[in-house]
């Protein structure tokens, strides 16, 4: 079982904790810590467990006003669920209501595309005279 030195409030404890668990006991540690300190800093030295019993309870004060939250959270979640449940669903729509929609997509004439590639042909034979009056000169 490993061994953690945590700090709190300027001092230093040796603790024991389940095997992986020693970055929990770190973050348990340094939320106590702060607590701690605040303390510390609003009313000087004190003895050690008083210490520690008044930050544990200002802890469990955050804690418990948080549960209190999450629980508000979950009513209205509750709520709203009931709320959705209790909508009736809209019903299908009839066939009068159904929108049937059709597009045109334009097709070019096939006597367009031949003539697009008749010109394309001439264009070539052009080029490829002038090709050869420029080689010849």
């Amino acid at each position: 079982m490993p061994e953690v030195d945590i700090h709190i409030g300027g001092r230093s404890f040796q603790v024991a904790c389940q095997e992986g668990e020693e970055k929990f006991l770190l973050s348990a540690a340094d939320l106590l810590d702060n607590e701690a300190q605040s303390l510390a800093d609003a009313l000087g030295r004190m003895p050690e467990s008083r210490m520690l019993l008044m930050a544990g309870l200002m802890l469990a004060d955050k804690t418990a006003g948080l549960e209190e939250e999450l629980r508000a959270a979950e009513r209205k979640l509750a709520q709203k669920d009931a709320e959705i449940a209790a909508t009736p669903a809209p019903p299908p729509p009839t066939e009068k209501e159904i929108v049937e929609v059709h597009v045109e997509v334009p097709v070019i004439p096939d006597e367009v595309t031949s003539e697009f590639a008749r010109i394309a042909e001439r264009a070539e034979a052009v080029a490829a005279q002038s090709d050869e009056v420029l080689a010849a000169e």
